[in-house]
């Protein structure tokens, strides 16, 4: 989990970076994929809409995630983890992204140690579950908002090189 939550800050961080620059200009995220869209930079990999595009798809991991540890808490973990990425992110990563995720594969804990770094000190499990639901339900809704704005910008279907 720590390449994708490198990913995912570096994407960001990118973000924030140019809201920072002018934020009176950037004060949401339409601005931004406006701009680089008029300058022909949204496809570039250094891209503040392929930043976007990928923190999106990393949210749908995630919730693919929360959704089956959910549904089924004690299913093997590394199997929930690969059906979460077969289901969100291969269709968008290359060979060596793909190759990279089988060997990161190896890396993910069990269902138990997984779920015991999700939990607050003193926490039922039943509370988690509940709280990674309200998490799901507040993050489903937004994630489709965000799809809608990656189609209007004809940025959904771009892969990783």
């Amino acid at each position: 989990m720590a390449v994708l939550r490198q990913d995912i800050y570096q994407n960001i961080q990118r973000l924030e970076i140019l809201c920072e620059s002018d934020p009176a200009k950037y004060s949401n995220l339409i601005e931004v994929l406006k701009k680089e869209e008029s300058e022909g930079n949204a496809r570039k990999n250094s891209s503040c809409s392929k930043a976007f595009l990928w923190l999106t798809r990393s949210m749908d991991f995630m919730v693919a995630l929360l959704q089956r540890s959910v549904k089924d808490p004690w299913q093997n973990m590394e199997q929930v983890v690969e059906e979460s990425y077969n289901l969100t992110l291969k269709p968008w990563h290359g060979w060596i992204s793909s190759a990279a995720f089988k060997v990161a594969l190896k890396l993910v804990p069990d269902n138990k140690t997984f779920i015991s770094l999700l939990m607050k000190k003193d926490q039922s499990y039943d509370n988690l579950k509940e709280d990674m639901q309200t998490l799901i339900s507040l993050l489903v809704p937004m994630l489709e908002e965000h799809h809608s704005i990656l189609k209007f910008y004809r940025l959904d279907r771009l892969k990783s090189t």
